[in-house]
């Protein structure tokens, strides 16, 4: 077949998409080399524009035809011929009769076959139960495509303790006899065959009718596996390939070959050809690029090669072509993919209900099942009944007819007479007793199942609960809850292995109703007296019994079945099976339920058959057991599960005396599932010659609701062997039924199950929506009308409304009749002359982007990876989570100890390379889990419910994950795509047309000073200080307190005057400065900082507070005091003596230059001197001093704040905050910047007021200091950052009432005011509001102030002014800079706090950061300032006027262009609100957003990290602390474990999804870290950016990093 359509349809083929290709480059690499171009050896200008050319074409913004013009135009001149087609790729068509490959070849790859099968065969190691040739074939085939190109995928980093497993997990090896009874899936064979052409669509041309093997030559497999290239096919004429095909369908009898013997190929007729393998590039070509970042930096850390080398194999997702305009509504979110018209289609005609056979009459059938079992006990009491075997597979003993009525009896006689009193019976007829026996134990569970049918009491099996968090126990509680059971009967061995509590009582199971346990054992039962009968009525309507069955939820919900269900199925079985009396049965299945219950338990006791049961421990000890019980005893039915036949092939080589020739039916019980069919060969090639007949195997199709749907009949010896179907894998998954004939890699082989029961009515319907008719080439849900079905869910009679009562509809919507069917479940469809074809069940359907794929599908090809040194084969799960609107497919596989860290992440990359190729659908998520951690069902297999569970919970604890949702993901919503030509004036006519009024607001009048006293004063605040202490010498401005909430100094107006002159005449005697120089302030908070910044006023000099290196730190933190020194070119610094020696000392040397300090004076002991005269600045607006920071995004910046701008920011706060002489405020800051130095340092000075001083550090050691300050001095006002609110609120939140004790009591406090310079932490307020409540804490007091860096005061709460107000924004809206108000608990709602009051004097408008236009407010825009009290600019080395004119001295493009405004660089809006203001206006509210320089632009939306990091923090309850960044397009997710290791690997999904769901973005990287790895300022603020960069650095010792494919 050739795919010359278009090169998009060639390369998707060359590599369908799949995360391990890197990038375009390699792509374009291998359709160069193809071309007859290196793309290495292009100049970099040509490679680059081609890779923007795959971009456009992949983003749909340019045509195929337009994208091949441009790219030959481009390559013309580097071409050796100009054409630039794709050379042609073929794939062999059909069924070509004869190998390809020359004869030497086909020599090679036989001889290396043969070799290979023989290394299989003597480490035993190779898994036979799973193999299927031909899908381990096309498995191979698949992966022999990316065979030579080395993963340049990058391994996840994981710390090696990360690694270590526990004692108890590395010495238990997991249950290698692996999966349970009911999980067939995981063992299958795949059994992919080689396809037939492309027919009619009538039935009969779907099936091969005589091929009966799905077998291919075994050098062909071998070939592929070793990833040797073969030949390419020649293409065939259209004739020829039809004539072998057609010779191909008349190889009669061709048998499948002995997988397990060591044989080289065999005939060339039934080799397959398979697509050539593909070179891919070679390793040193794609990592050729490796060390360069996306910008061209060549960058040298392993991180950095790392996420180069996941942008290099991103290959972008299968993106659905893109709708044209982005809608914002919640509905609208999805990407809907576009319905692709070469989807194929049902085309056959409506489907008829199909009927079974007459359910026939026969004269000796009893009328109930109890009256056939008390006929045989009377007249053939000496019968066997059931045979139990020991642990070595040896007969223990015999249960006779006999002994099973007459123990029965005893049992019912005692249930209905000997519990409770004759007045007051603890059982009556009807109740449910719960069944509570091991699978080891069948004799007592026949008596206790016979004993309550006597009863007419209904039993209800369940299984054996081993311990109170046995996985399931709650749903199994659901389901006694549902069905009333407060009895459980068991036997004595099982009730003393039950779970005890310390007193001897068995425990209360997790969900469980209160139960009471009766032990059935014979020596506890009564005799019934001689005229007692049990009743026996003929079988009616009334329940029989209940058997359990899970959803695909993990539900479980009890089917009940009535007695005339009971035995109608009892004579449907022995008519399907033709069962004679007397006759021996060898049963391998749980008694319990399903068909080892309807044959093992019932149908044979109504045939007085002899059962001979073989339990699950038996099987493990001696998997042979069964077939010497069927070899012994002359059985003529054995009931097994493919398991069963796989582990006797695999024992078998010890029995060369067995015979199975007396068997005339082996009812396989899971023949349902596709992939039986291999274990169904295999089994018969290893067993024929020990006398197994070809059609003795019997596949059927059963159901807990509808019992037996299907079974397959025994066939006439040498008649054919029934019809294979060799279905496409991409027509199943679009629901129709189509030959496979172009990929023969995805083809499914599927066995008939044989007709349906005697007496049934079938139909096929569509699985969801209404239960209308499917047509003849579609695959549907079988439902079922028969009298021998189940009646309902007992107790859940909504739900059975859906399932037993279905009226199917044709196309019309007419009803089918009033006969209503029950859903059985199963997907399937009906084939020629009526036989049944099953291709999966309901339960194990995953619905990707409308696509259907069946999870046992999934498995089987994971297994075809040859696992065999990373996974056990029998422990996988695939189960499907809901994440942005539709199903992602998630495999979890158990590790084996041994496997290597690389083998386990090359088998998990192969797997979705495989799926991928096969299936057409990406994986989202692999994770390896150690053995023996998944939970297992009772029979040992997993319980895929509760390891769902466990993903979504963060329980499962991988040790290695893969996550994959670039390539998954296709239905994201189309990326933003801003308007370049709207300039400010059209936005602003836009916004008046619509209403909207202009983002602005302005704070109250600051009014005008008439006394020029005042005036001068109020300029200069040196001036004020001497004004203080002359006029008031002896009011107290200071009070600082240590710890112990002692007040360690105090400093009155003149106390401070004096201290303040000394250090003017120390600096003036010995600094040797000029006016103007700066001076550094190196002091802990405390009165001496104060002091030191009066002295250098009074001086003339600049003072520049910077906080002191931490003693314990100092490599960290004294670089960072340094380049403040450096920066601003201080000419002396003043420090206390400690911190002298501490600058000077050895460790101080190891991270700076200590001999080039500047003057270092220690202010700690000065004489007393006065300064020969005070400074008096010129003007106001000279320098007063330095404000240094580091923002958030690692920047150092100063500004310059002057004489006018400090006396007018402290009127403005003392306006706002009403602050007189006689006012107490407490301040728990830090002093050296921003507002936090202004309240520290100058308030008190201007406006007289008390400051009592709680340095943040005390509180480490004294967690109440601040609050019992407040409570201890009355305080009214108080000023605090969130890291303190935060101490306080994790460290007191749970001591309220301890604080109440110490009489603590907060009622005095009128404002507590946050400082920062950040969006308000509303939940951290509101937590500390109602945490504090209980002490007195009005919910009115916390508020928040917001300053800049160019404004350190915009907003702050006063007394005066309204309340603080939140409203709730549309977070999708707020991407788009669009701000739309929406009710609280709106979904996707983001909730905002008003900043505070805008301060007197202050204006603030909103501005487009782009076009500096005002704008409405409705949007998102950054706040400008205009203030008198703005910062003069930016202080710097190089002085950057063009800097400093666009930050302080701006003005708009549009609307008014004579104002200055200072940008703050923080977006917001401003909302006017219905509260009045001080003046009787409505109040303009003030909201904060976050700041630009921090915001992230993803898909052309604007996201702010905290809020993607406040989902990440809820992920789940480990994550301690997270933060977020971008590097080159990749979203990078830091998170901080408080957990245990071994939970690191949980959060990776959990992450992935949260931020997927909630933010619609791909996570690129997740880090996982210790706890306080995340750098956090003083401020409480965290550096993203200096996090960014140790990442990049490879400087976090992260505990895991995981890059999500």
């Amino acid at each position: 077949m050739f795919f010359l359509e278009s090169l998009s349809y060639s390369l998707k083929w060359l590599f369908p998409h799949r995360p391990y290709i890197p990038s375009s480059r390699v792509i374009f690499g291998k359709v160069m080399a193809d071309c007859g171009v290196d793309l290495y050896a292009l100049p970099k200008e040509v490679r680059d524009q081609l890779a923007e050319l795959d971009l456009e074409l992949s983003e749909g913004d340019i045509t195929q035809k337009g994208f091949e013009k441009k790219r030959a135009k481009l390559l013309a001149s580097y071409l050796p011929n100009a054409d630039v087609t794709l050379p042609d790729l073929q794939l062999s068509g059909g069924h070509s009769g004869e190998p390809t490959t020359s004869p030497e070849a086909s020599g090679n790859s036989t001889s290396s076959a043969s070799k290979h099968h023989r290394t299989h065969r003597s480490g035993g190691a190779r898994d036979e139960r799973y193999r299927s040739d031909i899908h381990t074939e096309a498995v191979q085939a698949a992966l022999a495509k990316h065979k030579e190109e080395k993963m340049a995928l990058p391994m996840p980093t994981k710390r090696r303790s990360a690694l270590v497993q526990s004692p108890g997990d590395a010495c238990t090896p997991p249950d290698t006899s692996s999966a349970s009874e009911d999980e067939g899936s995981l063992r299958r064979k795949a059994a992919f065959s080689v396809a037939l052409a492309q027919g009619l669509q009538s039935p009969d041309y779907w099936i091969n009718h005589s091929i009966q093997s799905s077998s291919t030559s075994s050098s062909a497999s071998s070939t592929l596996s070793h990833g040797e290239p073969k030949s390419q096919p020649q293409p065939q004429p259209a004739a020829s390939v039809l004539a072998d095909v057609l010779a191909h369908m008349h190889i009669e009898n061709s048998v499948s070959p002995d997988v397990t013997s060591s044989a080289t190929a065999q005939d060339g007729g039934s080799r397959m050809d398979l697509p050539p393998a593909v070179r891919g590039m070679s390793r040193g070509q794609s990592r050729s690029s490796m060390l360069d970042t996306a910008d061209g930096v060549p960058v040298n850390s392993r991180v950095s090669t790392k996420i180069q080398q996941l942008l290099n194999t991103l290959k972008r997702p299968k993106r659905p072509p893109l709708s044209e305009f982005f809608l914002d509504d919640s509905e609208e979110i999805v990407e809907v993919p576009q319905l692709d018209p070469n989807t194929p289609k049902p085309e056959g005609r409506q489907i008829i209900p199909v009927k079974g056979e007459p359910l026939g009459v026969v004269s000796n059938w009893p009328p109930a099942l109890q009256a056939a079992l008390a006929r045989w006990g009377a007249t053939q009491a000496k019968s066997p009944a059931l045979t139990v075997l020991d642990i070595t597979g040896k007969p223990l003993y015999t249960l006779t007819y006999g002994k099973l009525w007459s123990r029965s009896l005893k049992l019912a006689y005692t249930l209905l007479n000997k519990l409770g009193t004759k007045t007051e019976p603890v059982l009556q007829p009807g109740d449910r007793v719960a069944l509570v026996y091991p699978n080891s134990d069948p004799s007592m569970f026949w008596v206790a199942f016979y004993g309550c049918l006597l009863a007419e009491v209904i039993p209800v099996p369940i299984e054996v609960p081993l311990s109170k968090q046995d996985a399931g126990s709650q749903q199994i509680g659901f389901l006694l809850g549902s069905c009333c059971v407060s009895l459980a009967l068991t036997s004595e061995v099982c009730l003393k292995g039950l779970p005890k509590t310390q007193n001897g009582e068995i425990i209360q199971f997790k969900g469980w109703p209160r139960m009471k346990w009766v032990v059935t054992d014979t020596k506890y039962l009564t005799k019934p007296s001689k005229d007692w009968q049990p009743h026996i009525p003929t079988a009616n309507t009334d329940t029989a019994y209940i058997e359990y069955k899970a959803s695909k939820e993990g539900t479980v919900m009890g089917v009940a079945v009535s007695k005339i269900s009971m035995l109608t199925h009892c004579q449907a079985l022995t008519q399907a099976c033709n069962y004679c009396e007397g006759e021996t049965l060898v049963n391998v299945l749980d008694c319990k339920k399903d068909m080892g219950l309807w044959h093992g338990v019932l149908t044979s006791v109504m045939n007085r058959i002899h059962t001979v049961t073989v339990p699950y421990s038996v099987m493990k000890a001696c998997p042979m057991s069964w077939v010497q019980r069927v070899h012994i005893h002359k059985a003529r039915v054995a009931l097994v599960k493919c398991r069963d036949l796989h582990w006797a092939m695999m024992a078998h080589k010890d029995q060369r005396d067995t015979n199975l020739s007396s068997i005339r039916m082996l009812i396989v019980a899971d023949g349902a599932n596709p992939w039986s069919v291999s274990s169904c060969d295999a089994f018969l090639n290893v067993f024929q010659s020990h006398g197994l007949k070809p059609e003795v195997i019997c596949p059927c199709a059963t159901s807990p609701e509808a019992l037996t749907v299907a079974i397959r009949r025994p066939g006439a010896r040498g008649a054919p062997l029934p019809a294979r179907a060799i279905l496409s894998m991409g027509g199943l998954s679009h629901g129709v039924i189509r030959v496979n004939t172009e990929d023969k890699n995805s083809a499914l082989t599927v066995q008939d199950v044989g007709h349906i029961m005697p007496g049934a009515l079938m139909c096929i319907v569509k699985p969801d929506g209404s239960p209308q008719l499917c047509k003849t080439d579609e695959i549907g849900e079988i439902v079922i009308s028969s009298r021998a079905g189940g009646t309902m869910y007992y107790g859940l009679p909504g739900v059975t409304k859906n399932t037993f009562e279905v009226i199917p509809v044709n196309q019309s919507g007419a009803p089918l009749g009033e006969v209503p069917f029950t859903r059985t479940g199963l997907l399937g469809f009906v084939g020629p002359g009526s036989l049944v074809f099953v291709v999966g069940k309901i339960e194990g359907l995953l619905m990707v982007s409308r696509r259907r794929h069946n999870a046992d599908d999934l498995v089987a090809t994971a297994l075809a990876v040859e696992p065999v040194k990373t996974v056990y084969r029998g422990r996988i799960a695939v189960f499907s989570v809901t994440v942005f609107y539709d199903e992602r497919i998630v495999i979890v596989a158990e590790q084996r100890p041994d496997a290597s860290e690389e083998d386990s992440f090359q088998w998990m990359s192969r797997v979705l390379q495989a799926i991928d190729s096969i299936h057409q659908v990406g994986l989202y998520c692999l994770a390896l889990v150690p053995a023996n951690t998944l939970p297992k069902t009772p029979l040992g297999g997993i319980h895929i419910c509760e390891t769902k569970q466990n993903f979504l919970e963060g329980n499962l604890h991988p040790c290695n994950i893969l996550m994959c949702p670039h390539t998954c993901v296709t239905n994201m919503p189309k990326p933003r795509q801003k308007q370049p030509d709207v300039g400010p004036a059209s936005m602003l006519v836009g916004n008046l047309v619509a209403g909207k009024r202009i983002a602005q607001a302005t704070g109250r009048e600051l009014g005008m000073l008439e006394d020029q006293d005042l005036i001068r004063k109020h300029q200069f605040l040196s001036d004020a200080l001497q004004s203080r202490a002359q006029t008031d010498p002896d009011h107290i401005l200071y009070v600082l307190l240590n710890a112990k909430g002692v007040a360690v100094c105090t400093a009155t107006s003149a106390q401070l005057h004096k201290r303040a002159e000394k250090i003017t005449a120390t600096l003036i005697e010995r600094g040797g400065l000029n006016t103007g120089d700066n001076v550094v302030l190196l002091y802990p908070p405390g009165i001496d900082l104060i002091a030191a910044f009066y002295g250098c006023l009074y001086a003339g000099v600049i003072p520049v507070t910077v906080r002191p290196p931490h003693p314990q730190n100092l490599a960290a933190t004294l670089p960072t005091v340094r380049m403040i020194i450096d920066v601003s070119k201080a000419a002396c610094i003043l420090t206390t003596q400690p911190l002298m020696r501490i600058l000077r000392s050895r460790e101080a040397a190891a991270s700076v230059n200590v001999k080039t300090w500047p003057t270092i004076i220690d202010t700690d002991d000065l004489p007393r001197k006065r300064p020969p005269q005070i400074y008096k600045p010129p003007t106001a607006e000279m320098l007063a001093y330095l404000d240094f920071s580091v923002s958030t995004t690692g920047m150092l910046t100063g500004v310059k704040m002057s004489h006018a701008a400090v006396s007018t920011l402290c009127r403005s706060i003392k306006l706002q905050c009403e602050l007189y002489s006689s006012r107490q405020i407490a301040i728990c800051l830090d002093p050296y910047c921003g507002l936090g130095f202004v309240l520290w340092c100058l308030s008190s000075v201007y406006s007289g007021h008390q400051s009592i001083l709680i340095p943040p550090l005390e509180l480490e050691s004294s967690l109440p200091l601040w609050l019992s300050t407040l409570s201890q001095y009355k305080i009214r006002d108080t000023f605090c950052s969130y890291s303190v609110m935060e101490l306080c609120t994790k460290g007191l939140g749970t001591q309220t009432e301890l604080l109440k004790a110490r009489g603590v009591n907060l009622s005095c406090v009128r404002s507590c005011v946050v400082i920062a310079e950040e969006r308000p932490r509303l939940t951290l307020t509101q937590s500390f509001s109602k945490l504090f409540k209980d002490v007195g804490l009005s919910s009115r007091a916390v508020s928040t102030a917001f300053g800049s860096r160019v404004n350190l005061a915009i907003c702050m709460q006063g007394t005066a002014g309204p309340d603080p107000s939140t409203v709730y924004v549309d977070m999708k809206s707020l991407r788009h800079d669009r701000v739309r108000l929406v009710e609280r608990g709106a979904p996707q709602s983001l909730p905002l706090m008003e900043s505070g009051t805008i301060l007197a004097g202050v204006r603030v408008i909103i501005v487009n950061p782009e076009t500096r236009g005002p704008l409405g407010d409705s949007h998102l825009g950054e706040i400008w300032v205009n203030s008198l009290h703005s910062a003069s600019g930016y202080y710097t080395i190089y002085g950057e006027e063009s800097l400093q004119a666009d930050h302080f001295n701006t003005k708009l493009s549009f609307g008014d262009p004579n104002t200055l405004w200072a940008r703050t660089g923080y977006l917001g809006f401003i909302k006017r609100t219905e509260l009045l203001d001080a003046s009787g206006d409505r109040h303009d509210a003030l909201f904060v957003v976050g700041s630009l320089d921090e915001t992230l632009e993803l898909r052309g939306l604007r996201y702010h990290p905290i809020d993607i990091e406040t989902s990440v923090s809820r992920a789940h309850r480990s994550i301690a602390e997270s933060a977020v960044f971008t590097w080159t397009n990749l979203l990078v997710v830091v998170a901080e474990l408080s957990g245990s290791e071994q939970e690191a690997l949980d959060l990776v999904p959990l992450v992935t999804n949260v931020v997927l769901e909630e933010h619609h973005l791909i996570v690129g990287v997740v880090v996982i870290v210790d706890p306080g790895v995340i750098p956090i300022n003083s401020r409480g603020e965290k550096q993203r950016m200096h996090l960014r960069d140790s990442f990049l650095a490879d400087q976090l010792d992260p505990i895991y990093v995981a890059y999500n494919m």
